[in-house]
């Protein structure tokens, strides 16, 4: 691959493809975005902007669109995949047959699969008959600060710490900065936990508990974090950074974030249904709560937040009703055990590079 002009795929031009696909052209790639919107295409193609998610934003000139899957990741030397969690399986299988086992595929998606459980980076390499080279970017990216060309940082993840430094220059730039790990667990699981706990955030905010309180909620949505994390692979230390507390904090306090947002109208008493029928925009936070319960429940870890937000998602109890019960009881020192003792089990720990 050449990493200073590569031919990039990104498939889905929701918010966040948009914005890594602009920022990838900036960046002297070719890149073409793939959008199931016919409107989306013709306007990206037409007049550089995408009205859909990014209105009145222009776009890089030498980005291109199309709505035909395979022709954008035909000859691609990266695939970047920008959907929603729980179309990946079946947006991956209309290409899968034209992808070599030299092309690498980068997940942005942040949830976990119904029904099998699984991460965006397992059901994309399963999709491709055992693709190994299959990895995740994960960190704070509010897609419309990156699209504006705010400064930003984020984690590019591989099993293969190598191809994770082989790709880091094509997504890095002036204002984009990209640190390496071969977590890959980690970095996505954080990407994932971190949607629940801020839509936790956004019910706080909406009902006025205030900075001391939303503070707090952060610190335990780290030990949560940590805690499920761990016992489903990961590296603790992971979570101190890009895509662990990093995204956490910028997810939990930002009203760019669509997963703060749907838990703030949830604090005004209305209903999932309707609050997703306003927006084109996937709050991830509240698909993933019921399976990241499932899969703590396979590890027999306790989740208080996600408990919470689970019952509130699923009308089982009132927002103001959940953080009146949910109060917490574990120690916040239980991060710190977790880190120690797994660092303690090598000479150096594996950070981000």
């Amino acid at each position: 691959m050449n990493v200073s002009r590569s031919s990039v795929a990104v498939v889905g031009a929701g918010s966040w493809g948009t914005a890594m696909a602009a920022l990838l052209a900036e960046h002297g790639h070719s890149v073409t975005v793939w959008a199931l919107e016919t409107e989306v295409v013709e306007a990206i193609n037409q007049r550089n902007e995408n009205p859909l998610f990014h209105p009145g934003v222009t776009l890089p000139p030498g980005l291109g669109a199309t709505g035909d899957v395979q022709q954008a990741v035909d000859g691609a030397d990266l695939i970047v995949m920008a959907v929603p969690t729980q179309f990946t399986r079946q947006t991956v299988e209309r290409f899968a047959e034209g992808v070599v086992p030299t092309t690498a595929v980068v997940s942005l998606s942040k949830g976990i699969e119904n029904e099998t459980l699984l991460r965006p980076t397992q059901i994309i390499a399963e999709e491709l008959g055992g693709h190994t080279r299959v990895g995740v970017l994960s960190g704070p990216n509010l897609a419309r600060e990156v699209i504006r060309g705010q400064p930003a940082s984020t984690v590019l993840a591989f099993e293969d710490l190598d191809l994770a430094h082989r790709l880091q220059p094509v997504f890095s730039g002036p204002r984009f900065d990209v640190y390496t790990n071969d977590d890959v667990i980690g970095c996505e699981l954080g990407g994932s936990i971190k949607n629940v706990i801020a839509v936790a955030a956004g019910m706080a905010a909406g009902l006025d508990h205030g900075h001391n309180s939303i503070s707090a909620l952060i610190c335990r949505g780290l030990v949560e974090m940590a805690r499920l994390g761990s016992a489903l692979g990961a590296r603790p230390e992971t979570f101190l950074g890009l895509a662990g507390q990093g995204d956490l904090v910028a997810t939990c306090l930002s009203e760019q974030s669509r997963n703060h947002h749907f838990g703030r109208e949830l604090a005004k008493g209305r209903s999932v249904d309707d609050i997703a029928s306003e927006t084109a925009m996937v709050a991830e936070g509240v698909k993933s709560v019921d399976n990241l319960l499932a899969l703590a429940r396979q590890v027999s870890v306790h989740t208080p937040l996600m408990d919470l937000v689970h019952v509130v998602v699923n009308g089982v109890a009132s927002p103001a009703d959940a953080f009146e019960q949910g109060r917490p009881t574990e120690s916040i020192h239980e991060l710190h055990g977790l880190i120690e003792a797994a660092t303690s089990e090598r000479p150096t720990a594996d950070g981000e590079h």
